[in-house]
């Protein structure tokens, strides 16, 4: 297996890129950051040198062991899969199923609907949009995990599902979303930001973090 560090490209406030962060953190692993700012100059991820790297034009990617990885979900796995220990995916094959349920209900049911590229396609009713979409999505969410939860999303160990949780809250709330009907995303969520691999790799905690908006 290479040896040379890995190198992230994220963006501090992408929801996908912090589940890649909470990963390697929970993993122990070590590695550079190279930020994309997906605003400045008409958005970087645009670039010919990016696109080159990652042809869908979106953060994060990963370049690992030699390859070059983007969507989060496929480099949480290939991470799971080359460095299990923690585990992150349950060995039981019911819980596992759970846990990937409740990950693709997040990044695939809710967030595409309300990133950045969608938001910029909507223009000033925006808010109004992405309320609409995370609230659609957390109805759905919280009866699910009436079913699931322990401590954290499927049981008492922290899951993939637990690292695409915390994100999407945290868009809900920076979309002003009231978080009042679901009691249960909200004390995961709050268990889960006791963690240190949540805290570390927070977008108020990371290289491209706007001076105003760090922790």
């Amino acid at each position: 297996m290479a040896s040379e560090k890995p190198i992230l490209y994220s963006y501090f406030r992408s929801s996908c890129s912090w589940r890649v962060r909470i990963a390697l953190a929970l993993k122990g692993i070590s590695y550079d950051v190279v930020p994309v700012n997906l605003l400045k100059d008409g958005g970087q991820q645009f670039s010919a040198e990016f696109k080159a790297m990652n042809p869908m034009q979106q953060v994060p990617a990963l370049k690992i062991d030699g390859i070059t990885l983007s969507q989060s979900l496929a480099i949480i796995h290939y991470l799971e899969d080359t460095r299990p220990n923690p585990r992150i995916l349950p060995q039981d094959p019911k819980k596992r199923a759970q846990v990937r349920m409740i990950a693709d209900h997040i990044v695939s049911g809710i967030q595409p609907l309300q990133n950045l590229k969608v938001l910029q396609q909507i223009g000033e009713k925006k808010m109004e949009w992405a309320q609409n979409c995370i609230t659609s999505g957390f109805q759905a969410l919280e009866q699910i995990l009436q079913h699931t939860a322990g401590r954290y999303c499927v049981g008492d160990e922290v899951s993939m599902a637990d690292l695409c949780l915390v994100p999407q809250v945290f868009n809900a709330e920076r979309f002003k979303v009231d978080m009042g009907p679901y009691p249960i995303i909200t004390r995961i969520n709050k268990a889960l930001l006791e963690l240190e691999a949540f805290k570390v790799s927070h977008p108020s905690q990371q290289p491209d973090t706007p001076a105003e908006l760090r922790a």
